[in-house]
């Protein structure tokens, strides 16, 4: 007995109509009569609709399926449409490749927009408002680079980092950023239940070893 196995057979266009419906498109090229041709079509794209019988009845659902049908024809198929028929080129259209950012990234645990303020705040004239807002982006570097080294850095290598992120044209006084007090304080939540639990435990060997010194008392009376 000769198996007939799904890998032996030709390739399906649409699997997920199945084979079923390909067979039926390939017996719509074998009518002559056009208009037989047709109807016959008009009765496959009806049993093509009950496959998905909540979207049968929606105008752009019975476009698609006319489309799936010249598709699975291997677009051979010659039947009056109510639909314009695709072409091959039409559905292999090959999508234009996107623009991805290449630029440099000096310093990425600062990201790429604080690098971008840098340059924006450096390029400006040296003002006292400038230099407040060069001090508030130091501020945030040093919250970055606290998140990401888990110690507070130096000032003197967060202006180090400004004029490196700022390519040199820094014409502004750095003596702000320098003298910068850290206000940045964060005690993870692990140490503070760490050193609660070490309090609680030593009160809890206070009271037993009173306890303990109790009993021996009343032992030797």
């Amino acid at each position: 007995m000769r198996k007939n196995y799904n890998y032996t057979r030709r390739k399906l266009f649409l699997p997920e109509y199945g084979r079923h419906i390909h067979e039926m498109v390939d017996s719509l090229l074998e009518i002559e009569d056009r208009q037989e041709r047709t109807r016959q079509a008009k009765a496959v794209i009806a049993v093509m609709g009950n496959l998905n019988t909540t979207l049968r009845d929606t105008e752009d659902f019975k476009h698609k399926l006319w489309d799936h049908l010249f598709i699975m024809s291997d677009f051979q198929l010659d039947v009056d449409s109510p639909y314009p028929q695709p072409s091959r080129q039409d559905l292999d259209i090959t999508p234009e490749k996107l623009p991805y950012p290449q630029s440099r990234i000096a310093f990425k645990h600062y990201g790429k927009y604080a690098q971008h303020f840098v340059r924006v705040v450096a390029s400006e004239r040296a003002t006292r408002h400038t230099t407040q807002e060069m001090v508030n982006i130091a501020r945030y570097l040093r919250t970055k680079s606290y998140e990401f080294n888990n110690e507070h850095p130096n000032n003197d290598s967060i202006v180090r980092d400004i004029r490196i992120m700022a390519g040199g044209n820094v014409e502004m006084d750095l003596s702000a950023v320098s003298a910068m007090r850290s206000e940045y304080r964060h005690t993870p939540q692990r140490n503070q239940k760490r050193g609660k639990q070490q309090r609680n435990n030593g009160r809890k060997m206070q009271k037993t070893g009173t306890k303990s010194v109790q009993r021996h008392s009343l032992h030797r009376q």
